[in-house]
């Protein structure tokens, strides 16, 4: 029993070394990328961005140091918003907030009907509470707490046609670890302002029916097995995919790989966001072709916690964004073009 002891001993010890000899390396190797970013990289920006030393670099994880900086690049300012705007908007979301806690009452704002539980505000409060709720920081108390209620009220008053919708708070969040709150609500707003995020947030029921469709397209390439096994159950995207799409993975995974997957979808695009979708399934492939509907949804819905980056890095590089000869916005144009307004096609995530 002794021996045994000592040579479970010695195994943990060697094991122990292993993981601090790999973090060591990590974070020389990060210490590493960081210098190149900042000496390099972002004083040659427009020139170095799309370069293949660059966007192998980029793949590998941005440095937490210049995280903030890279994405509100790659991101970009299309909306021309200010430091002085995201003021203003700040300001008439306080004095809606006044305004509020004297009548309590939600009547319209501006011709507005924030009655709408989307636009609710004390939907943004519940939210916020809800919000990495691990973390403490966002929670009533927390030093980010009116930073996050700030950002999410200011945008409210900047896009009430968009108004505030759940998942919104993980968004903001995120950004707000990596960025100063002037920068994250631009950072933020423009965010939302692209294709996909607009789409889903303003649950564009059909333009969702689109992303589902060019995703199944890629399922299918990919993992036949699995869409097959998913398609038996009728199983369809929208059910595990919303939620990854709405959070972009920051709620569904750890909140390192989250920013990881973050880095990539800066550099890439939507497309990415599906290709990590695709990543996760093929991770998992072997365990799910074993689970019936119901545990497939509650698997695909809370993801095992133990979930590593360099594990799913190897699947997401593993599939393939090409269908034929189409490419993720050529095979989206395609369906774009097929499906008009209420035809529906023989897809499982068309029939939802």
């Amino acid at each position: 029993m002794v021996a045994e002891a000592k040579k479970r001993e010695i195994k943990e010890a060697h094991k122990r070394k292993k993981i601090m000899k790999e973090r060591f390396k990590q974070e020389e190797n990060i210490a590493s990328a960081m210098v190149i970013w900042i000496n390099e990289i972002l004083p040659n920006w427009e020139v170095m961005r799309s370069t293949r030393r660059v966007r192998e670099l980029w793949w590998q994880g941005l440095p937490p140091s210049v995280r903030g900086k890279v994405w509100s690049l790659a991101v970009g300012n299309e909306l021309n918003i200010t430091p002085e705007l995201y003021e203003i908007f700040l300001s008439r979301a306080k004095e809606r907030w006044k305004s509020f806690s004297e009548t309590n009452s939600e009547s319209d704002v501006e011709g507005v009907s924030v009655a709408d539980r989307e636009a609710s505000l004390e939907l943004i409060k519940l939210d916020i509470s809800r919000t990495f709720p691990s973390l403490y920081i966002f929670q009533k108390g927390g030093p980010y707490h009116d930073v996050l209620h700030s950002i999410l009220g200011a945008y409210t008053c900047y896009r009430p046609d968009v108004g505030y919708v759940q998942g919104m708070s993980f968004i903001a969040a995120v950004l707000i670890l990596n960025l100063e709150e002037a920068d994250a609500f631009i950072a933020f707003a423009n965010l939302l302002n692209k294709p996909c995020q607009l789409a889903f947030f303003r649950v564009d029921h059909s333009m969702m029916l689109r992303y589902f469709a060019t995703f199944e397209v890629f399922f299918e390439e990919n993992l036949s097995k699995l869409f097959l096994h998913f398609k038996s159950y009728s199983l369809t995207p929208d059910i595990y995919l919303i939620d990854w799409i709405f959070t972009l993975y920051s709620k569904s995974l750890p909140l390192d790989l989250a920013c990881r997957v973050w880095d990539v979808f800066c550099r890439d695009g939507e497309e990415f966001l599906f290709r990590t979708g695709l990543g996760i399934l093929r991770l998992y492939e072997d365990i799910l072709l074993q689970m019936d509907f119901i545990h497939i949804a509650q698997f695909l819905t809370k993801l095992p916690e133990d979930i590593t980056s360099e594990k799913l890095f190897t699947c997401i590089a593993a599939i393939q964004m090409q269908n034929s000869t189409k490419k993720w916005t050529q095979v989206f144009a395609s369906v774009m073009k097929d499906i008009k307004e209420g035809d529906k096609n023989n897809s499982p995530a068309l029939k939802s």
